[in-house]
């Protein structure tokens, strides 16, 4: 620390003044002596020069010094501006150093976030891709079961609209549903729909009918040895339905003992007639038939048709179609041939026989293989 001057000390003179008085200090008195003047002059000139020197370098002095502290000054000023700026650049680092590590925690966040959202996207894209799956799923196995239930309705019936019904549901909703993974689905749909649209169907309750109708006319088919007595009954039947005819139109009543008498002389009659007959035998065990055996005869021959009738409400058709060719075969070996009942019987048989070989179900083994194969996955 600098302490204030003295009050009691004398000011100090400026430099130049100070040089002045020690010059004319120096030099030495004037002398009157002749011989001390060229010595006087030399040390005046020489103290001249060094004044001079030492003016000059006092002036220097004070120009370096000057410029010394304008230098200190530019290096104070510079280093307390390098100072601040150093503060204010640690204080920016600082700054940067805080801002990079919130930056960094903030991408880390936004990074974790961003991995959780992938990671919900993901398990939201595998619930989607499931819950689709699990309703394709779902809607194949609800076609699959349909389409089976309606086969089975159609086989009981016999019909083919619940199957046409079902094909075209199925069909609307596979539209509905729009995935292109139940596009095969849809084609082989439309196929079997073409397929039994175009299909023919029998009329199974008309040959049910039949087959009635056929096991009723049974008792009445004669057979091949009692074709006389089948002949004079049909001339007995048509004579008394001409003789009642006759009687109804002329109104004349009759004795019952004459009808009775005129019936037993018309059968007698008959019977003379055929006890000699020639004909062609090309089944003896027919015409060898005891009555006991054709009542026999004609009750197999009613099991079989009610066996036949059986297999076709069961849709066992193959058994039915060998029911039938059997009872066809023993009306053909066993009765008359030319009778018009046994000519009936055997027409109705070779129809039935025709109408089931058309009277399966198409089956619906494309539509199914489809199913199960979108079932899969594939």
């Amino acid at each position: 620390m600098s302490s204030a001057p003295s009050p009691d000390l004398p000011a100090a003179a400026p430099p130049e003044a100070a040089f002045a008085a020690a010059a004319s200090a120096a030099a030495p008195a004037p002398s009157d002596a002749p011989g001390t003047a060229p010595a006087s002059k030399v040390v005046l000139y020489t103290m001249a020069a060094l004044a001079t020197v030492a003016v000059a370098g006092l002036a220097s002095s004070a120009l370096l010094w000057q410029k010394l502290s304008t230098i200190q000054e530019q290096l104070a000023r510079q280093s307390a501006d390098a100072g601040t700026q150093a503060i204010e650049a640690r204080t920016i680092a600082l700054q940067a150093q805080e801002q990079a590590r919130d930056t960094a925690t903030r991408v880390t966040v936004a990074e974790t976030r961003l991995n959780e959202v992938a990671l919900q996207r993901s398990q939201l894209e595998a619930l989607m891709q499931s819950l689709s799956r699990s309703r394709d799923e779902n809607l194949v196995v609800d076609i699959e079961s349909a389409l089976r239930l309606a086969q089975q309705q159609a086989q009981l019936t016999g019909s083919l609209e619940p199957l046409v019904a079902t094909l075209k549901s199925a069909q609307q909703r596979i539209e509905r549903a729009a995935q292109p993974r139940l596009a095969p689905l849809q084609r082989a749909l439309e196929r079997d729909l073409q397929r039994i649209t175009s299909a023919s169907v029998t009329d199974t309750a008309g040959l049910l009918a039949r087959l009635d109708d056929l096991v009723r006319q049974v008792d009445d088919l004669p057979v091949q040895n009692a074709v006389a007595q089948a002949a004079a009954t049909r001339r007995l039947q048509a004579r008394h339905a001409t003789h009642d005819a006759a009687q109804a139109a002329s109104g004349a009543a009759q004795a019952w003992w004459q009808t009775a008498l005129q019936r037993s002389w018309e059968v007698v009659r008959d019977e003379v007639r055929g006890l000699v007959r020639v004909s062609r035998i090309d089944q003896p065990e027919a015409i060898l038939l005891a009555p006991d055996q054709a009542f026999f005869l004609r009750e197999n021959l009613k099991l079989k048709l009610l066996n036949a009738r059986l297999g076709v409400l069961a849709r066992q058709f193959d058994s039915a179609r060998a029911d039938l060719a059997a009872a066809s075969a023993a009306i053909n070996k066993y009765f008359d041939p030319a009778s018009r009942r046994t000519q009936s019987a055997a027409t109705v048989l070779q129809q039935a026989q025709a109408h089931l070989k058309t009277a399966e179900l198409p089956r619906l083994d494309e539509t199914l293989s489809a199913l199960a194969t979108a079932a899969a996955g594939r």
